[in-house]
């Protein structure tokens, strides 16, 4: 890792108003597979591809076993804790150093890692709703549920997650783009920047510092005034070292 490009990142994090947007490659670390890598969700054998059972459509048609899966595949979220990644961003909000965290995960690392203002673009596991009485359930429930999770009332009770064919919070999303516009340094991190409309987020920055931490390329790299593809746990190890 090259030191001369920490301590500029360190710098950049001292003068405050740091934004993170940030994908799977915050939480891979904390032993969550991604979707899309060699290695992912996408790349296993189901008897639907993983994009159709994580559909709004394959949930009302085939609403067992979208639980099925998505207790195997996606609640193992629940058996995981922060990563350093997400524990320095919670400690940088509390310095006031960063301002705000937009993720496209779901498994609430950042909330359980202590961060507070958190954008959840794609939801998160950890609220679910009944469909009829609109009842809060965890996301405990739901794992230990057996077949079709179900409220008193007798209504399906459904993760708060964005499905494929579900349109992201209205609300949400424009508590993102401020914070994204407002920022003086955008920090994107474990992201490829190729789903939509997640990935148009950082169009809206325009501070002075854009920093891209991703083992892969991505379409903003010749843009970005760092770069590391590097871990994001060790890059911001390595900042807060030099912090």
């Amino acid at each position: 890792m090259n030191g001369e490009s920490v301590e500029k990142l360190a710098r950049m994090i001292a003068r405050g108003g740091v934004v993170l947007f940030g994908g799977a490659g915050m939480s891979t670390e904390s032993g969550i597979p991604d979707f899309r890598s060699k290695d992912g969700l996408y790349a296993q054998n189901f008897a639907y591809p993983p994009e159709v059972m994580l559909s709004h459509s394959f949930f009302e048609t085939h609403t067992r076993e979208f639980f099925d899966f998505y207790r195997e595949k996606i609640l193992i979220c629940l058996t995981k804790a922060p990563n350093p990644a997400h524990i320095l961003c919670a400690e940088w909000e509390k310095r006031g150093l960063l301002d705000a965290v937009v993720t496209q995960n779901i498994d609430g690392l950042h909330a359980a890692a202590g961060s507070k203002k958190v954008f959840e673009l794609h939801g998160s596991v950890m609220r679910n709703y009944c469909q009829k009485c609109g009842k809060s359930f965890s996301a405990q429930f739901v794992q230990n549920a057996s077949g079709v999770p179900r409220c008193d009332c007798g209504g399906v009770v459904k993760p708060d997650v964005v499905l494929y064919e579900e349109a992201l919070s209205e609300e949400v999303i424009r508590g993102a783009i401020s914070a994204v516009a407002r920022a003086k340094t955008l920090i994107i991190a474990g992201t490829s920047l190729t789903v939509y409309p997640a990935a148009a987020m950082p169009q809206y920055f325009g501070g002075e510092n854009l920093v891209l931490i991703n083992r892969d390329i991505t379409p903003l790299n010749k843009k970005a005034d760092l770069v590391f593809h590097e871990k994001v746990g060790s890059v911001f190890s390595a900042c807060a070292r030099a912090l």
